[in-house]
């Protein structure tokens, strides 16, 4: 019987060799198209102070971090429940004097102290790239096009990604002077929930084509263009077409102009992205303003544990088993080969139960 005391918290789990082996996987492979493609990898700790956690971006509450007070400092610490805001501060102190555009890329470990029934972890893996000091189309295109290739070369296919204007409201708000702020949070409320009634008694029946542009992202353009016809729009619908076509056929792309939850902090950029197998969404992000400074950046993040569980099987390791008195030089060529390598420690060894596939007879390696 377990003992209690080895029971895990709710919602974290122990990840056995071959999980963990296809999380390894999968961040190696990502982590490998970001470095490609110029993106530094930078390591932000674990713990930070929690008013810079909370300071340098918006939408991020400290209620979902675990907090304690350092009994060094004295002062109120906070176990990161996101990294974006680390690498915002990374980018306005330490590589404050950093060329522009910045290229920075990540991966570790994030907790949250509460999860939500949809996904009941309170601990993930998180990677992801961030582009500072650029706030073009180019620079959106080029984050979206990194993260889908870093989804292909996980394996994964299917990939489509959905795109959303976090601002459209408040863009389109400006141009009427006669509304009011509670007014403008109202009809953001009722498009939140595609709610055709509320958003009329809202008073935001002028809105109501939003709701219905959405979809393909040629028809969804094609209705939103209609309904801007020449306005303040303009540039935004301008730049959402440059970002898929940088995209080209790599991935299917859908529109949802009012989606806003998850994007409560982004300027005028927002992007979601799905791929077969991947329960829930692949990874997200956007345009924003990093807190503090208000540098302009786009990034995503891509969910490792949710990629490597969807991502297809990988071939069975080829491990030799060395018995007693193996050739030393032997064993470092197998491995320099890419054979991965057991050696004996006592009699009793069964080779097959410890996973091993070959066993070294007469310095070479036979099948068992």
């Amino acid at each position: 019987m377990t003992d209690k005391t080895d029971l895990l918290p709710e919602g974290l789990e122990d990840r056995l060799p071959a999980s963990a082996d296809r999380i390894t996987q999968t961040m190696r492979a990502c982590l490998d198209v970001l470095d490609s493609h110029g993106y530094d990898r930078v390591r932000p700790p674990l713990l930070e102070f929690e008013g810079s956690l909370s300071r340098r971006m918006q939408g991020i509450s400290t209620r979902s971090m675990f907090r304690f007070v350092d009994p060094s400092s004295l002062r109120t610490l906070a176990l990161r429940s996101d990294i974006t805001p680390q690498i915002g501060r990374i980018a306005a102190t330490s590589m404050a004097d950093a060329a522009r555009p910045l290229r920075l890329a990540y991966c570790g470990d994030t907790a949250v102290i509460r999860a939500n029934q949809l996904d009941p972890a309170r601990e993930r893996l998180q990677l992801g790239a961030e582009l500072i000091g650029a706030d073009t189309a180019a620079a959106a295109g080029e984050i979206v096009v990194l993260a889908i290739r870093a989804l292909a070369a996980a394996g994964l296919s299917g990939i489509s990604v959905d795109f959303t204007m976090p601002d459209l409201v408040d863009t389109l708000a400006a141009q009427d002077a006669s509304i009011t702020l509670e007014s403008i949070e109202a009809i953001r409320r009722e498009l939140d929930t595609k709610d055709a009634g509320g958003l009329k008694s809202a008073g935001g029946e002028a809105y109501l084509p939003l709701i219905h542009a959405t979809g393909s992202f040629a028809d969804a353009m094609a209705k939103l263009r209609d309904l801007d016809a020449g306005g303040p729009l303009g540039s935004r619908l301008d730049g959402l077409e440059a970002i898929a076509a940088q995209v080209g056929d790599t991935a299917r792309i859908t529109l949802d102009p009012t989606e806003r939850h998850g994007f409560e902090y982004q300027s005028w950029f927002g992007f979601t992205l799905y791929a077969a197998n991947v329960r829930g969404a692949a990874g997200r992000g956007g345009t924003y303003k990093i807190g503090g400074s208000d540098e302009a950046a786009t990034g995503f993040t891509l969910y490792v544990d949710a990629l490597a569980d969807a991502a297809p099987q990988g071939e069975v390791a080829q491990t030799v088993y060395l018995p007693t008195g193996f050739s030393d030089s032997k064993a470092k060529r197998l491995r320099a080969d890419g054979w991965r390598t057991v050696a004996q420690l006592s009699g009793s060894e069964d080779p097959k139960a410890m996973g091993c596939t070959h066993i070294l007879e007469n310095g070479e390696p036979k099948p068992l």
